[in-house]
């Protein structure tokens, strides 16, 4: 079974405005130039900040490809909060859009001279990130950075049956992403030391992005009547470098992962709607971070709650297993919102 999701624009906390800390580098750039000594004529940054601010742009963007481009993370509007910056008070809109989904396809196959089934699996993503920053201070009261992130990834590998339930399932993935910043400048000091900063590739630079992606899933179904309920554990891991970027000072290259646990049960209603069962369920879903994710996004662990309505078409429509509408709410470390739209699952 292939499932996918995709968000219709139901997003309800879009256009809200996020305050609070994600670690970004527009945060460490703001913070060393509030720290500053130099006056407007010499390096608006000291060489020894230099090198941790240019880190955390590298962690952000890793961070941001994978977040809007990898199929094991929600889309939808987000809120943050955390502690503000001395001195520094940022009002942030974040949004994600994406399209993708996993599973495997066919029936389980006996592998020769084993008691064990296997079947090949296929996963996929694409999405499309949109990070704004408006900063007030003193010093860069104004200023507005604006953050995109472009991804698409690919790959699968083989579920393997050990029994029944019990199923395990290596898979590699490989995933291009692009990421660019866009500054925008209103205050004095900025306007200033515009060139500068952007010689120094801390502000209005694109970088492109490669990532390799080994995970294991481990599923165990439970039969219960007619529902289905699926216990599932993802271990993945990214390595990721950049490419083509719009500046020599700036170089990605940084490892990061996620582990995943998520309980999702499926509910057959038994009332039909034009020949189509009627159908019920969702999952609750608990994901940490590690590595330059964690650093980058500044968010230890995300929380999901998901429920869903759709209307079953196996053997009905080509390989439509069910459609209809889902919404999930999605919390944790700094971190709030939700998203709705469509529901959607295939059998290959």
């Amino acid at each position: 079974m292939i499932s996918a999701r995709r968000t219709l624009g139901l997003n309800a906390s879009s256009g809200k405005r996020i305050r609070g800390k994600w670690r970004r580098p527009v945060a460490a750039l703001a913070a060393a130039l509030l720290s500053a000594k130099a006056s407007m004529a010499q390096s608006p940054i000291a060489p020894d900040q230099l090198s941790p601010i240019r880190a955390s742009i590298a962690n952000r963007i890793e961070a941001l490809a994978i977040l809007g481009g990898d199929f094991g993370f929600s889309d939808g509007d987000f809120t943050l909060t955390g502690l503000l910056i001395p001195g520094v008070r940022t009002d942030t809109r974040l949004s994600v859009e994406k399209f993708g989904g996993a599973g495997d396809v066919g029936d389980p196959r006996q592998l020769d001279g084993a008691n064990i089934g296997w079947q090949a699996r296929l996963q996929g993503s694409m999405g499309y990130l949109n990070w704004t920053d408006e900063l007030h201070s003193p010093l860069l009261d104004g200023d507005r950075s604006e953050f995109t992130a472009k991804a698409i990834e690919f790959g699968g590998g083989v579920r393997f049956w050990v029994s029944e339930s019990l199923s395990f399932a290596p898979t590699l993935m490989g995933m291009y992403g692009h990421t660019n910043d866009g500054y925008f400048p209103k205050s004095v000091f900025t306007r200033v030391n515009l060139n500068q900063l952007q010689e120094l590739g801390l502000i209005d630079w694109e970088v492109d992005v490669w990532s390799i992606r080994p995970a294991l899933n481990t599923q165990y179904l439970v039969q219960i009547d007619r529902a289905l309920l699926t216990l599932s554990s993802d271990l993945t891991y990214f390595h990721t470098q950049g490419f083509n970027s719009s500046n020599a000072h700036l170089t990605v290259d940084g490892n990061s992962g996620f582990a995943t646990d998520k309980l999702d049960i499926d509910i057959p209603l038994g009332v039909e709607i034009e020949g189509h069962e009627l159908r019920s369920g969702g999952y609750v879903a608990r994901t940490d971070l590690f590595g330059d994710l964690e650093s980058g996004l500044g968010v230890q662990h995300l929380s999901e709650i998901h429920a869903r309505v759709v209307l079953d078409f196996l053997s009905q429509w080509w390989k439509l297993r069910w459609l209809g509408i889902g919404a999930s709410y999605i919390w944790g470390t700094s971190i709030h919102g939700w998203t709705a739209g469509a529901d959607a699952a295939f059998r290959f």
